[in-house]
């Protein structure tokens, strides 16, 4: 039996002794899709203005900056310190990136600094370009868009909000009213009832974070009340790829945000569209930007109707229960919202809103869930906006890699191993026994 021997790292260890590995097959190709599309040189190009040429530490290279955090998607990790742990403990990883073995990984500090020094139009260009990428494989139609939004949970506390008047904390608020109702030393319950007895206790016009005034009191989707952003986003119902996401409050209602998200929607497909549209190939992408606009109930409005049939969409938007309505001196919107009640009941209208639970939750679970951005690591709409862009770019490239490879995450090639081999030996097991009945017959 071999036992253990102490030992302890040599001082030099020649490059060519290190373990070598030819890295992960998934990777490997995300790497030779990035190379052929030539990602490196267009972020670096991107990017240079941000960059000083002969003062301070040496920065940290766009291709390495924004692969890093693909790596957050791709492996499900919500922090960029998590990211840098990975990234060091990973020989997969860090050919990847494209770090050579005599240098160091970048740590959380330089991604954080990074991302912090790139602006947020650089970060909607990079996501832009990848919307490119997915025209140029036959995955960007752009003509029929769902719209949806969720919550993500805020990097704050509710117990450290303050009020926006006076800035007192929520304990010195209650102690302050205590002591008005005549109460001149309150006791924990005593503090509780009073609590208990007020009114829109939690009110956004009355409280806010110190530290992240971006976020709001929201009620969150398992029923929890927390601190929370909101993101929206904009999907292609023909491909799954999504083409716009915007951060926003997270008490913002889904009819004031819908505008925005469109329009930026239609801003990505259009410049792609100019982009990849030719003579030879044709209309590969809608030109003309998203001509039909399917989502749920919460963002039907005659404002938000009226809005899209002015500007030439058509309307597929679930329409709540509310009972008889007045139509008076409001023709304009009663011909928004039977025109979308009547295409909704048709066969087509059916179909789209199918595709839209089927799309939309589709992509909530990949970038939110299974890719770990449920809750936040940042502060502030715009930080929070750059982390998820890249990470949703991660999302549409799990798109292209999964028409090439047939699996869009590292995992699912792993699993999609797992059943060839088992696959394997049980064609072997079947060979094997047909051989054993050949022999018994002769």
């Amino acid at each position: 039996m071999g036992r253990r021997k102490s030992w302890s790292e040599p001082l030099w260890i020649p490059i060519s002794a290190l373990t070598q590995t030819t890295g992960h097959p998934f990777y490997s190709r995300l790497n030779q899709v990035l190379e052929k599309s030539k990602f490196d040189a267009y972020v670096e190009k991107l990017c240079a203005k941000f960059y000083a040429t002969d003062v301070g530490r040496r920065g940290l290279a766009p291709g390495i900056y924004f692969r890093s955090l693909l790596i957050g998607y791709f492996e499900g990790i919500d922090s960029e310190r998590g990211i840098a742990w990975r990234a060091a403990d990973s020989l997969a990883i860090r050919s990847f990136l494209g770090v050579p073995l005599d240098e160091g990984t970048p740590d959380h500090t330089t991604i954080s600094r990074t991302r912090r020094l790139i602006d947020l139009e650089s970060h909607q260009q990079v996501f832009t370009w990848v919307l490119r990428v997915l025209a140029e494989k036959g995955l960007l139609k752009g003509k029929t868009v769902g719209i949806d939004g969720t919550t993500l949970e805020a990097n704050a506390a509710m117990r450290s909000i303050v009020r926006r008047d006076t800035g007192e904390s929520y304990q010195e608020f209650l102690v302050r009213l205590a002591k008005e109702s005549g109460i001149e030393t309150p006791t924990r319950e005593q503090l509780a009832k009073l609590d208990r007895q007020r009114p829109k206790k939690g009110s956004n016009a009355e409280w806010q974070h110190p530290h992240d005034p971006d976020a709001r009191i929201t009620k969150m989707k398992d029923g929890r009340t927390h601190l929370a952003h909101k993101a929206e986003h904009a999907v292609d119902l023909d491909t799954g790829a999504v083409v716009s996401v915007t951060i926003t409050p997270g008490d913002a209602g889904d009819t004031s945000t819908v505008t925005e998200t469109l329009a930026q929607a239609g801003e990505n497909i259009a410049e792609v569209a100019c982009e990849v549209n030719n003579e030879e190939v044709g209309e590969v992408v809608d030109s003309d930007g998203p001509a039909n606009v399917v989502a749920d109930k919460g963002y039907h409005s005659n404002d938000v109707l009226v809005g899209l049939k002015e500007a030439g969409v058509r309307s597929y938007v679930s329409e709540p229960d509310r009972g008889r309505r007045c139509w008076e001196n409001r023709a304009d919107a009663q011909d928004a919202v039977y025109g979308n009640r009547r295409r909704l009941r048709g066969e087509h209208g059916k179909a789209l809103l199918r595709r839209r639970g089927e799309y939309l939750e589709r992509s909530f679970a990949h970038v939110y869930d299974t890719g770990a951005m449920r809750r936040t690591h940042l502060r502030g709409n715009q930080n929070i906006c750059k982390r998820v862009l890249i990470h949703i770019a991660g999302f549409n490239l799990g798109l292209v890699m999964r028409k090439l490879s047939k699996a869009g995450t590292p995992r699912g090639a792993g699993d999609r191993r797992s059943d060839l081999n088992a696959l394997n030996g049980l064609l072997a097991q079947l060979y094997f026994w047909l051989k054993v009945i050949e022999s018994v017959i002769a």
